[in-house]
């Protein structure tokens, strides 16, 4: 028999709105704000490498616990390849080209560079990995990127710009890195855990950056201070390992072109981590463009209704 359709025979199914992938977004990029404000604090007495290297290490103690239980999964060439695609590209590549490209130029450009991740992440997850890209998706991260841009312009930097040019494209390197970051671990989640991603990220990491660490501080006393330490188990555990396993949580529940939008969030809860803690004024040009951003998010998120077809 013939599968006839007509107007009367089609219904309309709503896809639903994740709620606990949001928040476990929410506040994996509240975690990644904070970030700033620890990363001040220990780079006035490491280096960056070296305070890269303290951060994966504390970080990968956490996991120790867990190494009998992950030598018990199997792993297929595809998952090898997307795991070594993962690491690669972040934390070690990503946070190389981060650390070098705010040293040239200001955190303003970085900042407008950094708000094209998620439309880059949402075309290479349409291509990659199949994901639907729709019209609300393309606005939403047009609008949340028009609004971090506007954030960045908007913030006072002090910071001197030695090679901007260069700084801005080495930031471009980074959002590529995080672009396939995402990528890898919305493939890898449909089939290894959130801690598992988390902890191959850690250990990677701590391995990529001991020597650059060795390198970075060859001759140079150690000062590290009680203070320094404490903002360094705060960047291990609670950025590194919070921070990285809600995003990988939500990833598994949520597609990387929904959920890379949530990027935006971070200068936004910046400013008003900064303004809570370190007294930095909240002007009204930052009010404006935050609202802008959230509102490009909640676009991007509302749930799209299918056409549901029914036989005859």
């Amino acid at each position: 028999m013939a599968h006839i359709f007509s107007k009367r025979d089609y219904g309309m199914k709503q896809e639903r709105i994740d709620l606990i992938g949001i928040v476990f977004l929410l506040i994996a990029m509240l975690t990644w704000a904070s970030s700033f404000i620890a990363l001040k604090a220990v780079l006035g007495v490491l280096g960056p490498m070296s305070a890269m290297f303290g951060r994966m290490a504390i970080a990968s103690l956490c996991f120790v616990y867990f190494i009998k239980q992950f030598s018990t999964f199997e792993f297929t060439k595809k998952d090898i390849k997307y795991i070594l695609l993962l690491t690669f590209f972040e934390p070690c590549l990503y946070f190389i080209f981060e650390a070098k490209a705010l040293q040239l130029t200001t955190a303003s450009q970085a900042g407008m560079i950094t708000s094209m991740m998620p439309l880059m992440t949402a075309i290479a997850a349409s291509f990659v990995l199949k994901e639907y890209l729709s019209k609300r998706v393309v606005i939403g991260s047009a609008l949340a990127v028009a609004g971090a841009v506007w954030l960045s312009l908007g913030a006072q930097s002090s910071e001197h710009a030695t090679n901007p040019l260069l700084g801005n494209f080495l930031e471009f390197c980074a959002m590529i890195c995080g672009t396939w970051y995402a990528i890898s671990v919305r493939y890898l989640s449909q089939r290894f855990s959130a801690l598992f991603l988390t902890a191959i990220q850690a250990f990677v990491g701590t391995l990529f950056f001991f020597p650059l660490a060795l390198w970075e501080s060859w001759g140079v006393p150690l000062n590290l201070s009680w203070e320094a330490l404490g903002w360094l188990c705060y960047l291990g555990i609670v950025v590194t390992l919070g921070g990285y396993g809600m995003f990988n949580l939500a990833l598994s529940r949520i597609e990387a072109s929904r959920a890379s939008v949530f990027v935006n969030l971070i200068p936004v809860f910046t400013v008003l981590l900064a303004y809570f803690f370190l007294g930095e004024v909240l002007s009204q040009t930052e009010m404006m463009a935050s609202f802008v951003i959230f509102g490009g998010i909640i676009i991007s998120q509302l749930p799209r209704f299918r056409v549901k077809e029914k036989l005859l």
